[in-house]
């Protein structure tokens, strides 16, 4: 409960669920392998997580709020590990990674900006931001571009309608596509 006697609303963490039948296809975009390893930040209660689990991944699902934290640990799953963290924070692997994800819109840049940083394994992205966000990204417009352009080729492959999210958000979403360039 919050100091005015409300509960949180899923919005106060930045949250929209990802229905199941639009997660299914960011994962078919994602490029996802047997055996790959793969972050899911901010995996609410782990729509994408279970799609990547079904693929054959090894899911580091992270998540910071306790609730949906308690249901990801309910997955079984010997491929899954389950990680509380924010995802502004996150600790990236040391080995070559890809990340699905619908991470909270707040925490959108600094995420992309830590997964293009210098010495960062990222070999793709597809992750679920605001559309705004995602042009200016694949526009080069984005934190650092001179640098990570060299490395990586961004582009915009989908919009998501508004009702692909419970509760819809209040701004046009799309997927952000991010890949190491050989």
């Amino acid at each position: 409960m919050r100091a005015s006697g409300r509960r949180p609303a899923p919005t106060d963490w930045g949250w929209h669920r990802l229905s199941d039948s639009w997660a299914r296809r960011v994962v078919a975009a994602g490029d996802v392998s047997p055996g790959d390893l793969v972050l899911d930040p901010g995996a609410g209660t782990g729509v994408l997580t279970r799609h990547l689990l079904a693929r054959g991944a090894r899911v580091v699902a992270v998540e910071l709020h306790p609730g949906r934290l308690a249901a990801l640990r309910r997955i079984d799953s010997p491929r899954l590990t389950v990680v509380r963290a924010d995802v502004r924070d996150l600790r990236l692997p040391r080995e070559p990674f890809r990340v699905v994800g619908n991470p909270p819109f707040d925490g959108s840049t600094a995420l992309l900006r830590r997964l293009t940083a210098r010495g960062s394994r990222l070999v793709g992205a597809d992750l679920v931001v605001q559309r705004a966000a995602a042009q200016r990204w694949a526009e080069g417009r984005a934190p650092g571009a001179g640098r990570w352009a060299r490395e990586y080729s961004v582009e915009v492959p989908r919009s998501l309608p508004r009702s692909a999210f419970h509760p819809r958000p209040a701004v046009d979403c799309a997927v952000l596509q991010v890949r190491r360039r050989p």
